[in-house]
Order: C-alpha cells, then structure tokens, then sequence
C-alpha cells in the first residue's frame, strides 16, 4: 500500500479496524482486509483513481453491519460521514463520494453505484470462496433462525444461495471488473448447488455439522 497514506492508514487500523470485532464472522476484520486488497487490485485499472479514498470507502463499508445488519449499508455510509477525523485528509467532496460509495455497495441494491469507487468496492465485495459462503449462510440462519431444523437450514442456505449467485443471480451482474476468480467461482457454486446430495455433504463438512 505504498500509495496511500501512511498516516491515514495509521488512524483507520488504530480507530476504525477495532471495530470490526463486534461484527459477525462474515463481516470481520478478515473479511475488510480482503475487501482492500480486491479493491486497490481494481483501482490499478482506473486512470487517476485516488487510493486513498479507494482504501476509506473498503476499510468503512461494513462498519456498521452489527449495528444494524439489514441496512448497514445505509449505517456505514453515514458513519464515514459523519467521521470528523476524515477532514485532515480529504475534503467535503472527496468524503461525500466515499460516504455515496460505501452505501451503493451492496450486490442487493438495485440499479448501479453512482461512481467508479463505488463500482470497486461492490466488485472487491463479492466473495470468490464457496466454503466461506458455505460458513456465513450457515452462521446466519443459526443465529435468526436457530430453532429451524438442520435439513431446513441446508436447503434454505441452498436456496438463498442460487438466488444471489444462480445464472438469473442478483450478484451475478455486480462486477463491474474482469475478475477471473469470480468467474471461476460463480461456475463452481452453480455446479454445486444443482446438486443437492453433494451441496449437503460439502454444506455439513465446511461447518462441521458431521
């Protein structure tokens, strides 16, 4: 991250990294990081792009998920916004457009993000890892739902994945770059959830359900 700044980067991991331990599994500090490194690979294509917000709206957009999961993105955004520290490194504009970013950067919102930081961000978000989507459908369905049988689970988990990542997926057309990973992934969890025995056995291992 030899672009960035170095006493930027010294505030977000000081004061906004710690707060990552509050989220859940899915959206922890792993996950964030993750998120960075996809995001700056993403920036190097754009001509002029600023890696200093590119590292802001990525190191912010899950923020504020323990907050409130159903809207963080909405949480997140005005948590930048409203982060009065962010007006030593860059100005009201530069901080809208990262505020704007981190709230289009959900693969379920509707329509396209505003800007190009945006566009990096939602591509950076989407997860190239069968087993970590495998870990957080599970986590989440035990956590809202925990009284809902295991085989319930699996199929719903099953399910909700097609949804997202399935040919007529609403994550499917949310990368707005060419990213071989993702392609890969996306043949590789339709191929797994078009069959349903080995969805299960793959489902139960990952989560040492066995």
């Amino acid at each position: 991250m030899n672009n960035i700044n170095k006493d930027l980067i010294n505030y977000i991991e000081n004061n906004i990294f710690p707060s990552y331990e509050k989220n859940d599994s899915g959206h922890n500090l792993d996950h964030i990081k993750y998120v960075i490194e996809r995001s700056l690979k993403f920036a190097n294509t754009v001509k002029g792009i600023n890696y200093d917000m590119v590292y802001v709206i990525a190191s912010y957009h899950d923020i504020g998920d323990y907050i409130d999961r159903k809207n963080h993105e909405k949480v997140s955004a005005m948590m930048l916004l409203e982060d009065n520290n962010l007006k030593h490194f860059f100005s009201s504009d530069e901080i809208r457009v990262m505020s704007e970013a981190v709230y289009d950067h959900r693969a379920s919102m509707e329509g396209e993000p505003r800007t190009i930081y945006g566009k990096i961000v939602s591509s950076a978000d989407r997860n190239t890892s069968i087993d970590s989507i495998l870990r957080r459908t599970y986590a989440y369905r035990i956590k809202h739902n925990p009284d809902n049988d295991l085989e319930h689970i699996i199929e719903d988990s099953r399910r909700h994945i097609i949804d997202k990542f399935g040919n007529n997926g609403y994550a499917n057309t949310k990368m707005y770059f060419e990213d071989l990973d993702y392609k890969k992934f996306l043949k590789e969890v339709n191929e797994l959830t078009n069959d349903k025995n080995k969805f299960r056995e793959r489902y139960l291992r990952v989560n040492d359900l066995e």
